[in-house]
């Protein structure tokens, strides 16, 4: 849940939320509420599901680690996912001002 703090008129204004997904463009999207809508649930479930491929990643990556032939494209298929999933990772730090 985002901190609103006093805007124009007194209303409360919510500190703009970074999702975890872009735009059409590849340019981030910001979503203003006060924490308990509908996209704020998507984006938390989006979220935890991004963190639990991530650690997934982690357990699996160190299994094929432990192994002695591994072939040079499962390794370069694993580097790319790990990287898709640490921009993930970063992602939520950002949004959640970590």
């Amino acid at each position: 849940m985002r901190h609103a703090h006093e805007g124009r008129e007194g209303h409360p204004v919510s500190t703009p939320r970074l999702l975890p997904w872009t735009g059409p463009e590849g340019k981030p999207c910001f979503l203003v509420t006060d924490g308990d809508g509908y996209l704020s649930r998507t984006a938390d479930a989006v979220e935890s599901v991004q963190l639990g491929m991530a650690t997934q990643l982690l357990d699996h990556s160190a299994a094929m680690l432990k192994e002695r032939q591994v072939t040079r494209a499962e390794l370069r298929f694993l580097v790319a996912r790990m990287r898709e999933a640490l921009t993930d990772v970063l992602r939520i730090a950002e949004s959640r001002r970590l």
